[in-house]
């Protein structure tokens, strides 16, 4: 049967002189079925009401870290990343409403926030509504309401976690080729431009190659697209195989593929796509009773500089490069002259 808790006397308000660690983290109780874990995060200068939330919640199977005040608590936070926070209005270094309004610019997650307060004043509740906080419980509170306003909280963050994974995925799907799973043009349009500006401000060489498969028309001519998707997804892990994890490649569309590279030199990025045009060219592909290869043609543009330029200038120096690679006989690479 729950019990109202008692408002503590003011002297239990104190925290004890005795040397204690600063955050502490309570390990769940064992109980007979798995319990889904919530990590929360509470911060009361009350050690009779940090021992009062202790006994509710880890019935619960949560996992609780606890602060004595409001800087131990946005330390808390940054760590552990808590789904809830529950904090005290009153704190001595800084209140629950500065905790609230701490969390929600910092932080990049969500967490549910519960404000307790001994104040029934409802300005005051307003007010910490408005600095961020999700709900609000009056002391003394009935230790059945706790665990109740809790279990709206985890529902409230699964909510919003099921919504930032779908987000995240979608914001995937709209950067990636569906086919390669390699970065697609705006994927690369955004980094290469970020690297650019970072060549111009600290002086290194960057390059994009352009990369287009020799005669592959003639592969979905003859063997239908299934096979020129067997092709394109090769020559996909081929670039993603000889691509270091500082750089980027990418598909642009059809059988054109992109690679952008830094802090090379002229001779680093020509040994690089040598390497590649190379590999391509030693593999075979059968389709049906016929086996094939395919080679690919490269154009290569580069800056080095304090004015970087725009994205599709540059490539479109490579795509003249590798205009003339395919004009000097294909399965070649070829720099721009610009």
């Amino acid at each position: 049967m729950n019990k109202v808790l008692p408002k503590p006397k003011a002297v239990a308000d104190t925290v004890s002189s005795s040397p204690r660690p600063a955050v502490g983290v309570l390990s769940p109780c064992a109980t007979d079925a798995p319990v889904q874990k919530s990590k929360i995060v509470v911060a009361d200068d009350s050690r009779v009401y940090r021992t009062l939330v202790k006994s509710v919640l880890a019935q619960k199977g949560n996992e609780v870290v606890f602060a004595r005040n409001g800087l131990e608590a946005l330390k808390a936070v940054a760590e552990h990343q808590p789904s809830l926070v529950i904090t005290d209005w009153e704190m001595p270094d800084i209140t629950g409403i500065e905790l609230c309004r701490q969390i929600r610019l910092e932080q990049e997650f969500y967490t549910y926030i519960v404000l307790l307060t001994s104040n029934t004043d409802k300005d005051q509740v307003i007010e910490g509504l408005a600095a961020g906080a999700d709900d609000y419980l009056t002391k003394p509170f009935h230790s059945g309401e706790l665990v109740a306003r809790i279990g709206v909280g985890r529902r409230v963050v699964d909510l919003h976690r099921q919504i930032q994974k779908k987000n995240t995925l979608l914001q995937e799907l709209a950067l990636t080729d569906p086919l390669t799973s390699l970065p697609n043009r705006r994927a690369i349009e955004d980094w290469t431009t970020r690297e650019l500006n970072g060549a111009a401000r600290h002086g290194f060489a960057f390059w994009i190659a352009v990369a287009d498969l020799d005669h592959f028309k003639s592969v979905n001519d003859h063997h239908g697209h299934d096979a020129g998707d067997v092709v394109l997804k090769r020559f996909a892990d081929l670039l993603r195989a000889n691509t270091r994890s500082s750089n980027m490649c990418g598909r642009t569309g059809g059988e054109e593929f992109i690679l952008g590279v830094t802090h090379v030199e002229k001779e680093g990025i020509q040994t690089a796509i040598e390497r590649i045009r190379q590999q391509f060219e030693a593999e075979r592909f059968s389709f049906g009773d016929k086996v094939m290869g395919v080679t690919a043609s490269f154009g290569i543009a580069g800056f080095r500089g304090k004015q970087a330029p725009k994205f599709d200038e540059l490539l479109r120096n490579a795509d003249e490069a590798l205009y003339r690679a395919k004009r000097g006989g294909r399965n070649r690479l070829e720099f721009s002259l610009r």
